[in-house]
C-alpha cells in the first residue's frame, strides 16, 4: 500500500520560488569588484536568475549543458547559482587561484559552453579564451564596458543578458536526479577532478545543513558566506539560506581582516563561515581596531583543523561560538559539524571545551566508519584510528568523466583521511594518510602538533611533517613562521609541547620559513615542505 501524499520534485528552483515568495524583501547585500556596495533582496534574485534562465535557453543551450564561473561572492553570482541550475544547466564554479594550465584544463575538460567573469579575472579570460575551444559566450558580470570589449571583442555582458529573458519564464520540471552543479578538486596530485552533484543531493545537503544541530541556519540569520563561491558552493550556503530565506551579505573580493571586520560591524553579521587563515586575519584586525564584535554570534569553520587557540580566543574574548565542521568536495561538503549533546551541558566547563576541539559528529544521512589497512572495521571507541569512509546521499558514486575509474570500497568512499570516532559519532581527523607521521612502528598525529604550535605567541603559523630518520623511519620536524618582530629560539619551541603531548612524539627539530606553501583552497602543501625539508634529520 501506498501512501496517499503529493509528489514534488527536489529541484533548486524551488529553493528561489520559496525565497521569493516568502522572504521577498529579505536584504541581499553585495560588495561588488570595485568595493561599492549594492542591495538587492530574495525577490531580485528571483526574477533575474529567471531571466537568465531564459536568456541561456535563448542562446540555444541545451539541457545539462556546463555554464563556468570565475568569480567572487556577489549577488550576480548569487543569480548565476540558481539561474543556471533552475534552467536545467550545469553550474561549474572555477578557483581562480588555479594556474592557468589547470584552469583550462578544467573548462576544457567540463566541455564549457559558456564562461561567467568577474571584472577581476577579464585579464585571465583574455589571456586564456583561445585555448578554451567549447567557449560559445564570455559574459561580464555586470554593465556594458567599453574598454572590456577592445580586449574581448565578442564579450557579452551579464545586465544586459538578463533583459533577454522572458518575464513570464516558467522555470522547467524534470528528474531531481539531473546534474546541477560540478565542482573539481584542487589538484594537488594530478589533474583536477570534477564532482557533478544532483539536484537531489543538493535540496537534502541543504535540509541537512541548515538544521540547529549541524551548521544552523534560520530566517532571523544575516550570514557572511566568507568561504568563497568557488570552494564546494560556499559549502552549500546559498542554497540553505534560500531554503530558510536568510539575509546574506555577499563579501566580493576583499576577504582580508579588515575589510571583514568593517563589514560584519556595519551590516551586523550574526553568523560567519570560513577557513581558519579568514579568521585568523579577523581576529588580528579586530584586536588591532578595538572591535568587540558584538553582533557577531557564531563562526563555522572548515576547509582544514581549526587551531584550539582560536577557538578559545573567540569564545573567551568575543563572546563568540565556534563550531568546527568538516567535509570535502566529494561530499557537497558536509560531513560532520561540532555540535553539543544535551548530556553535555552537566559536564566540567574544561572538559565542554576540550570536546569542541573535534571535528564533530554526522547529520542524519551522513555514515561514517574507520577501517584498518585491511579493511576491517575498527570499533567507535575513541582510541582506535584507522582509514576514514563515508557514505550518504550527498556523497559522489564516481569523478565526472575520470581519467581511470575509482571505484568505491564496498560502497563507501575513502575519504584519505585517518581518523577516531567516539561512541556518540564525534569524529576526530587524525592526519592526511600521506601526512601521517610513521614513527618507529607508532603513528604521529602532524594536526595534533601542529594545534599546539599555533597557539604559541612567537609563531605566526606552523607546520608538522615527518622528515626521514636513520633510525626510526620518520621523525616530526616543526616547520614555522615568526611572528612580525618575534625570533624564537628553536629549543624553546620543542619545550612548549611538554606536558601536552607524549614525550616521544614532540618535535625533532625546527627550521624556519618565510612562509607555508598552500594549494589553491588555501591548504598548506606539505608535500612540498618534505621536499625541501624532509632530509634535515639525516
Amino acid at each position: 500500500m501506498l501512501g496517499q501524499m503529493m509528489q514534488g520534485r527536489l529541484l533548486i528552483s524551488a529553493l528561489l520560488d520559496h525565497a521569493g515568495t516568502y522572504h521577498a524583501k529579505t536584504e541581499i547585500t553585495s560588495v561588488e569588484t570595485d568595493g561599492s556596495v549594492t542591495r538587492s533582496n530574495w525577490g531580485e534574485v528571483q526574477r533575474n536568475a529567471k531571466n537568465l534562465a531564459s536568456a541561456l535557453t535563448k542562446m540555444g543551450l541545451k539541457p545539462s549543458a556546463r555554464c563556468a564561473t570565475i568569480a567572487w561572492n556577489n549577488r550576480r553570482h548569487l543569480e548565476i547559482y540558481f539561474g543556471v541550475s533552475g534552467g536545467q544547466f550545469v553550474c561549474h564554479t572555477i578557483n581562480p587561484r588555479l594556474f592557468p594550465e589547470q584552469l583550462v584544463y578544467i573548462v576544457n575538460h567540463a566541455e564549457d559552453e559558456v564562461l561567467f567573469i568577474d571584472a577581476t579575472f577579464l585579464p585571465l579570460a583574455t589571456a586564456l579564451r583561445d585555448k578554451m575551444p567549447t567557449l560559445k559566450a564570455i559574459v561580464l558580470m555586470g554593465t556594458r564596458n567599453e574598454s572590456a570589449l577592445e580586449q574581448i571583442p565578442e564579450l557579452q555582458f551579464y545586465d544586459e543578458l538578463i533583459e533577454t529573458g522572458d518575464d513570464d519564464y516558467a522555470w522547467p520540471d524534470f528528474d531531481e536526479n539531473t546534474a546541477s552543479s560540478l565542482c573539481y578538486t584542487s589538484g594537488t596530485t594530478g589533474n583536477p577532478k570534477g564532482v557533478l552533484y544532483s539536484h537531489r543531493s543538493t535540496m537534502l545537503h541543504s535540509f541537512a545543513s541548515a538544521l540547529p544541530d549541524c551548521i544552523g541556519f534560520s530566517a532571523r540569520d544575516i550570514i557572511l558566506p566568507v568561504v568563497p563561491m568557488f570552494h564546494v558552493n560556499a559549502w552549500g550556503t546559498p542554497y540553505a539560506a534560500a531554503m530558510v530565506g536568510a539575509q546574506l551579505v555577499m563579501p566580493g573580493p576583499g576577504l582580508d581582516g579588515s575589510s571583514l571586520l568593517k563589514l560584519i560591524d556595519r551590516e551586523k553579521v550574526n553568523v560567519a563561515l570560513g577557513v581558519p587563515t579568514i579568521w585568523q586575519g579577523l581576529l588580528m584586525a579586530a584586536k588591532d581596531a578595538g572591535s568587540t564584535l558584538d553582533s557577531l554570534k557564531r563562526t563555522v569553520v572548515g576547509g582544514s583543523a581549526c587551531p584550539p587557540v582560536m577557538i578559545d580566543t573567540f569564545r573567551d574574548v568575543y563572546n563568540v561560538d565556534l563550531v568546527h565542521a568538516w567535509g570535502m568536495t566529494e561530499m557537497s561538503p558536509l560531513g560532520t559539524s561540532n555540535q553539543p549533546l544535551a548530556k553535555h551541558g552537566a559536564l566540567p566547563l574544561e572538559a565542554q571545551r576540550k570536546l569542541r576541539e573535534n571535528q564533530g559528529r554526522p547529520p542524519f544521512g551522513m555514515q561514517l566508519k574507520i577501517v584498518d589497512e585491511d579493511g576491517n572495521d575498527l570499533p567507535h571507541d575513541g582510541a582506535a584510528q584507522g582509514d576514514l569512509l563515508v557514505r550518504g546521499p550527498w556523497v559522489l558514486t564516481g569523478y565526472f568523466r575520470p581519467e581511470k575509474p575509482e571505484a568505491l570500497r564496498d560502497g563507501w568512499f575513502d575519504t584519505g583521511d585517518v581518523a577516531r570516532i567516539d561512541p556518540d559519532g564525534y569524529m576526530t581527523i587524525c592526519d592526511r594518510s600521506k601526512d601521517i607521521i610513521k614513527s618507529g612502528g607508532e603513528w604521529i598525529s602532524s594536526v595534533e602538533l601542529e594545534n599546539i604550535a599555533a597557539a604559541h605567541p612567537d609563531l605566526l603559523e606552523a607546520a608538522v611533517i615527518g622528515a626521514a630518520h636513520p633510525k626510526w623511519d620518520e621523525r616530526p620536524v616543526l616547520v614555522a613562521v615568526k611572528a612580525e618582530g618575534r625570533d624564537p629560539d628553536p629549543a624553546d619551541l620543542i619545550a612548549f609541547f611538554e606536558g601536552k603531548i607524549a614525550s616521544w612524539q614532540k618535535p625533532d627539530a625546527v627550521v624556519f620559513t618565510n612562509s607555508l606553501p598552500r594549494n589553491a583552497t588555501g591548504k598548506v602543501l606539505k608535500r612540498n615542505l618534505r621536499e625541501e625539508f624532509g632530509q634535515v634529520l639525516m
